[in-house]
């Protein structure tokens, strides 16, 4: 890599080196020589905006039911982020077996049971924080600070897109908000500014903010082919005089890109051309995403979520690397995210039912197109929430452990790590799982070997897994 980045800076001396090396980064800095026979070549990051309850999805505690209501007692001292320890609060959704593992499921993650057997469920995921948006930017970026080149960027630059039409990486956020952080959840750092996740607002009337020129009697196609010249000769000019300056690369190929954007997204996001069939697969709403949801309610959450995961399969088919899809928003009022403090029935049921029509109907999708077996699915949260109540019908956060999900691209089903019979923390606390593991095991299946994909930034070499991580080897 240091050899690859020493060419550059001496290619680069001219707009012919620019071009050049703007041709390697689309091909990605790793494209024609990983590190091993990949499993995977694209990337779905689920993301539960506020903190999903590992309690009330995916990790059965029958200890909360036999104890619901009476005091709870970790034996040792528990310090929450908002409150102080209640009793033991027992689901309020009753679960069941699926599959041939008999996996036991939530009432509101039942979809999920038609897959169950292709999920890999690792329930002793700890984390590093109990804030919001630092436990967001580790799951993103492998860092709780900002700074920091996402996951989907790192995969970017390191394979390039499958495609010259449409963005290595894109985002499809809550339609209400971005998540803590904002952008900041998609930056590419310091890497190349190319790098950095489109975003796209599916149900919007804009879905790409500024690809298209406003209305206006003065704007023609011939004016605006003359901008677009007058401004490569400006790039031209100021390449010239400022040699390997990336944000002028990575400007020359977003003006490149959009031109061929006007076409091949408004195809990607188009769905009605889908069949009624596959409508009906994602949950989609008769009335679009003009559903009513002044009330969290569930028929809304099925749709927006739905929609999301229908337009990342169509992206994925059309070559786009890595799809970031997320399901909550900042914190508001009325509340709409994961971050149920106040009433964990209220919250999480439309959001859960929404989440599990959609990524069920995504798993059977690709597998349909024969895609699954190559496509990498990851569902993640900034961390979990407390086997106590908060108030009567709440879960403060829980950053000692929760569930990450893995499914496709390799991965074997079954159950990797347990939480403690209250989902607490690790069952073995010596034996826990972090961020680094998973971030580390995606790469693998994708061909790369985590210790290897850096860049020097500062005088450090950088990596997604900073200085730790395993790969999950059970798994793979």
């Amino acid at each position: 890599m240091n050899t690859r980045r020493s060419f550059l800076g001496t290619a680069a001396g001219s707009f012919a080196g620019l071009a050049l090396g703007d041709l390697l980064a689309r091909d990605g800095v790793m494209a024609n020589r990983l590190h091993h026979a990949p499993k995977a070549k694209r990337v779905v990051q689920l993301f539960m905006a506020g903190a999903a309850s590992h309690l009330d999805l995916f990790d059965h505690k029958p200890l909360l039911e036999r104890l619901h209501g009476k005091p709870w007692d970790p034996g040792e001292q528990v310090e929450l982020f908002q409150s102080t320890p209640g009793a033991c609060l027992a689901s309020p959704w009753k679960f069941h077996p699926y599959g041939e593992s008999r996996k036991m499921l939530s009432e509101i993650a039942a979809p999920l049971g038609e897959v169950v057997d292709d999920i890999a469920f690792v329930h002793n995921v700890i984390g590093k924080t109990g804030v919001h948006s630092q436990g967001t930017l580790l799951q993103t970026t492998g860092f709780s600070f900002t700074g920091f080149p996402s996951a989907g960027s790192w995969v970017s630059y390191a394979l390039g897109s499958e495609t010259d039409n449409l963005p290595s990486f894109v985002v499809l956020p809550d339609h209400r908000g971005l998540a803590s952080n904002g952008a900041k959840n998609w930056s590419p750092a310091f890497l190349p500014a190319e790098y950095q996740g489109t975003l796209i607002r599916m149900g919007s009337n804009d879905p790409i903010s500024n690809l298209f020129p406003p209305k206006s009697g003065f704007i023609t196609a011939e004016s605006d082919r003359d901008g677009l010249d007058a401004l490569h000769q400006l790039n031209q000019q100021y390449a010239s005089q400022r040699p390997g300056d990336d944000r002028l690369m990575a400007r020359v190929r977003s003006y490149e890109l959009a031109a061929k954007m006007q076409l091949s997204a408004s195809d990607a996001l188009d769905l009605t051309d889908e069949p009624q069939y596959i409508h009906d697969l994602y949950g989609l709403a008769p009335e679009g995403p003009g559903v009513d949801d002044t009330n969290i309610n569930e028929k809304a959450e099925t749709e927006f979520f739905g929609r999301k995961c229908l337009t990342a399969r169509r992206l994925l088919e059309r070559g786009v690397r890595f799809v970031q899809v997320w399901s909550g928003n900042d914190n508001g009022f009325p509340r709409r995210n994961w971050d149920s403090h106040e009433n964990i029935k209220r919250d999480h049921g439309p959001l859960a039912l929404g989440m599990a029509r959609g990524t069920a109907a995504l798993i059977k999708d690709l597998r349909q197109r024969d895609m699954l077996k190559d496509t990498l699915i990851l569902w993640t949260t900034e961390f979990g929430r407390m086997p106590c109540s908060q108030g009567s019908e709440g879960r403060d956060h829980n950053p000692f452990v929760f569930t990450n999900w893995l499914c496709g691209g390799g991965i074997k089903g079954g159950t990797y790590g347990e939480s403690d019979p209250w989902g607490f923390r690790p069952l073995d606390r010596n034996a826990s799982t972090q961020v680094y593991d998973i971030h580390a095991t995606l790469l693998h299946q994708l061909g790369i070997d985590h210790t290897k994909l850096t860049v020097k930034n500062n005088g450090i070499e950088r990596r997604l897994t900073d200085v730790h991580g395993h790969v999950i080897g059970e798994m793979t």
